[in-house]
């Protein structure tokens, strides 16, 4: 095999060199015989079938108190909506009766019923649905196997002997959650790009990651020694002893940039000129919160609630999310925390919602829309944030805002739960920053859904991710004009999409007035590193180049010729081919 087929090409979405050798996950229903018991066996296969029940439901509750253990009892919740299915009593009973009426075995009928809910859903074609046909078949994969006896596939990561580099077809959040960090050292999925949810879950926890390679289940058989890099989005199979000596070079030479940043963490994140930028983490999870603190960051610039609901079994209450957003307010002391209300619909939305398909959910009910529509649950989250607020600098952002209504309605309801408060007696702030524009107090720019709407692009789908680019001459305009109209507002503007992680897209930002980045926390030493290195005059006349360009493509080469004066770019950027005649700025340490 030549080195370019040994080479295969994802999209990076977590830094870092993983060298393992590869384990396989299939995540599929395995294959059922078809048999019929005779009448006198129907009543012992039903019988089966609910010790079967019995056991898997122990199973799940078991590896939901090892995830417990490892992550969190949030985390652990996601397994409440695998037990929900084994307590469905219309599904189960379904079951029986097809074992009664038809005399399938325990496992036939299982897989059938599985069969005809996922096609159901499927035909439905609401991306809605998608979490849940996740949690139906990973239980009817753990029934179906315990029923004929087999080893459970679906637990490969919970006993691996050595580390190793993990492929799938799909990684979803609640999986990635799951995995084992000593014995998970690198992730390989086929589906899924930058922004997807499970690629920001990697990215967050620090587990090398490549998505969006197409074919890589049939590709790397299992037990292939493998050269993972997650900033370069490669890998290389069956490396020769040169090619893991390169490997281990860059890697080494990525460390010592690594051990340059860690004493950038305690510097102030001030500009060459002296202009301060403010550095603030991206939170998704409790877990989360002590990196963010310890890599520097200047407060929470995108607290994620989503977790909170998503894949849960039954809505959180005041009490749990007052403790929550006081514990990561008080982390921060006099610094702002930016809680963002939930952004459910799309691909998130929790087990307790029953909502009906529709044909466009990422432009349907979604995110502010449910939350001024469901104001019960509104208003327990504005609440929680009031009276958090009494001992910290808590401030509430709601995304996607397009009328002015939304606003006001929400800050309504707000001065409404903050006297309901005050006559119940219970302490709480009076009011709080309020995040959008023009009748809010900050803006905060969300460049994921940004350059998904305005390029049209799904940002989940891998097939489109080389047309998913913020760097588009017509996403790099509306960002600029954001900035404008927020300067002449006189409001604060930061940005807390993953564009604020990645060091190109940092110091474009820079170039295009953003003073506030809100950075996932593995990512913040290197952004405050290279904000160090760089003058705003530098980034402002390479923004200013980059906003005249052609296509996302000379953006990019435009932006690195600019930062090649100042640092190593292949160091920062895993597509930092200069063109031909340009020689790379040496890195300044």
């Amino acid at each position: 095999m030549s080195a370019a087929d040994r080479l295969l090409k994802g999209i990076g979405v977590s830094p870092g060199i993983a060298m393992r050798p590869t384990v396989t996950v299939r995540w599929a229903l395995p294959e059922v015989p078809h048999r019929v018991v005779p009448r006198t066996q129907v009543e012992k296969e039903v019988r089966r079938l609910r010790a079967a029940l019995k056991d898997v439901r122990g199973q799940i509750s078991e590896l939901r108190a090892r995830a417990e253990a490892r992550a969190g009892v949030d985390e652990a919740r996601i397994f409440d909506a695998q037990l929900l299915i084994l307590e469905d009593k219309d599904f189960i009973g379904g079951i029986a009766e097809l074992i009664r009426e038809n005399h399938f075995t325990a496992e036939k009928a299982f897989e059938f019923k599985t069969l005809e809910v996922r096609d159901l859903w499927t035909a439905a074609g609401n991306p809605l649905l998608k979490e849940r046909l996740a949690d139906l078949t990973g239980v009817a994969i753990r029934v179906i196997q315990h029923l004929m006896h087999k080893q459970g596939a679906s637990d490969v990561w919970e006993s691996l002997s050595e580390p190793s580099i993990l492929v799938a077809r799909e990684l979803s959040p609640g999986l990635t959650v799951q995995l084992d960090r000593d014995h998970v050292v690198g992730l390989i999925s086929e589906e899924g790009t930058r922004t997807s949810h499970a690629a920001i879950l990697a990215h967050s926890i620090g587990i090398p990651a490549i998505f969006g390679l197409r074919g890589a289940v049939a590709r790397i058989p299992g037990g292939t020694k493998a050269i993972l890099d997650g900033t370069q989005g490669t890998v290389l199979l069956n490396p020769t002893p040169e090619e893991i000596e390169e490997a281990e070079r860059r890697d080494t030479s990525r460390r010592e940039l690594s051990a340059h940043l860690e004493e950038t963490v305690t510097q102030p994140s001030v500009t060459v000129d002296g202009v301060h930028i403010a550095l603030r983490g991206n939170v998704d999870l409790p877990e989360e919160v002590a990196p963010a603190k310890a890599h520097g960051a200047e407060g929470v610039g995108l607290l994620r609630t989503e977790f909170l609901i998503t894949g849960h079994s039954e809505l959180p209450d005041e009490e749990t999310q007052t403790n929550y957003f006081r514990h990561v307010g008080e982390a921060f002391p006099g610094q702002p925390v930016v809680i963002r209300t939930y952004d459910l619909g799309g691909d998130k939305f929790p087990a307790p919602f029953r909502n009906p398909p529709e044909a466009n959910p990422s432009l349907g009910w979604r995110a502010i829309r449910v939350c001024l529509d469901e104001p019960e649950i509104f208003r327990t989250q504005i609440r929680a944030v009031l009276r958090a607020a009494v001992t910290a600098n808590l401030h509430l952002m709601i995304p996607l805002v397009t009328r002015l209504d939304e606003v006001e309605r929400t800050r309504e309801m707000m001065h409404e739960e903050a006297e309901r408060l005050e006559k119940q007696g219970i302490p709480a702030a009076k009011t709080g920053p309020l995040g959008v524009m023009e009748v809010s107090d900050f803006l905060s720019v969300g460049t994921n859904d940004l350059t998904q709407y305005t390029l049209v692009v799904d940002r989940g789908n891998a097939r489109l991710a080389d047309r998913f680019t913020p760097h588009d001459p017509s996403v790099l305009r509306l960002l600029k004009l954001v900035a404008e109209a927020a300067r002449a507002a006189g409001k604060p503007a930061s940005v807390c999409g993953e564009m604020a992680s990645e060091p190109l897209s940092a110091f474009l930002l820079l170039g295009l007035g953003y003073d506030t980045l809100s950075v996932a926390p593995p990512a913040l030493p290197l952004i405050k590193w290279l904000i160090r290195q760089v003058s705003t005059a530098q980034a402002r006349s390479a923004a200013e180049a980059a906003l005249a360009a052609r296509s996302a493509e000379l953006a990019l080469d435009i932006l690195r010729f600019a930062l090649a004066e100042v640092v190593d770019t292949s160091l920062l950027d895993p597509d930092a081919r200069l063109p031909a005649g340009r020689r790379s700025g040496s890195l300044k340490l």
